[in-house]
């Protein structure tokens, strides 16, 4: 699977890059919609939500630990929203698992 995300992984396309370990890499979005935005993708490419497995569930923790440790460390101890879409009608565009993590600003709900 060759996406825009296993091309930043690979260090092919540049990114800000805030975090990685062995299992995931997050970088600053490239068009943000919030004062912090940022993105966790893990390097396993897991085109979507619907296939993840059994296996992937301490994958699955992770990416959310991470998110939640970042968001703190980028200021946003008041709050937070964490996004993952699923499938055209979800809004996912990069078929490649990721979670956006947006603060320091107002969410409102319904989301769009």
């Amino acid at each position: 699977m060759d996406t825009l995300f296993t091309k930043i992984i690979n260090r092919e396309i540049p990114a800000k890059i805030i975090y990685e370990d062995d299992q995931v890499l997050a970088f600053h979005d490239i068009a943000p919609q919030a004062p912090v935005h940022f993105l966790v993708v893990p390097k396993k490419p897991v085109r979507t939500l619907n296939d993840l497995t059994e296996d992937d569930k301490a994958l699955a923790g992770h990416i959310l630990f991470t998110a939640q440790r970042l968001a703190l460390e980028l200021g946003c101890e008041e709050g937070f929203r964490v996004v993952m879409n699923c499938n055209d009608l979800g809004g996912q565009t990069v078929y490649h698992i990721h979670m956006h993590v947006l603060g320091q600003r107002q969410m409102h709900w319904p989301p769009g």
